[in-house]
């Protein structure tokens, strides 16, 4: 069994946590990532790394110096992200996301990727993440989140003050793409 294959099993195998019926599409990840400033962030965190799509994207853009902190709860996925990412400005932590602070030890990130899939998630653990990544966010970072339901909105304004959303058809099915700011 191909890599990919084996990958493609795990996400619907796990489609409760992973929210997806496919990974994210290349164009998708241009698209999420058009939105970041990548020259000024030195501390990048991405909350659902999954197959890596959105990783190898960030990875490409990255200046040096920039450390990358990939958030992902599927031991599957992890793995693979670690056998594929090997370089010591990358960290792919198997926990929670809501746990980010307790990696960053007290600094700040300039940005913020997530596909992870907030209308699974209980409301205890999805306020922790909302909380815990505003708290991790700099004074003037953002988190881009990607998003299949507009009405994510409502919840993402009760943490963040300033927020656009943009919507795309670069991907099956068509997402939106919230940036949100403190």
């Amino acid at each position: 069994m191909s890599n990919k294959t084996a990958l493609l099993k795990e996400l619907y195998a796990n489609i409760s946590t992973t929210g997806a019926i496919s990974f994210s599409s290349k164009r998708l990840v241009k698209k999420m990532l058009s939105y970041a400033n990548f020259k000024e962030a030195k501390v990048i965190v991405e909350m659902g790394g999954g197959d890596g799509s959105i990783s190898r994207g960030i990875v490409e853009r990255m200046v040096p110096g920039t450390e990358l902190f990939i958030f992902e709860v599927n031991k599957f996925f992890c793995d693979n992200l670690n056998e594929e990412f090997s370089q010591s400005n990358i960290h792919v932590i198997c926990d929670s996301a809501a746990n980010v602070s307790n990696y960053l030890q007290g600094r700040k990130a300039d940005l913020i990727f997530s596909s992870l899939p907030f209308s699974l998630i209980e409301k205890e653990e999805k306020d922790a993440i909302y909380q815990h990544s505003l708290d991790a966010l700099s004074s003037n970072g953002a988190m881009i989140q990607i998003c299949y339901s507009y009405l994510l909105r409502f919840e993402f304004r009760k943490f963040f003050k300033h927020m656009t959303i943009h919507f795309t058809l670069t991907n099956f099915p068509p997402v939106f793409v919230m940036i949100c700011k403190k």
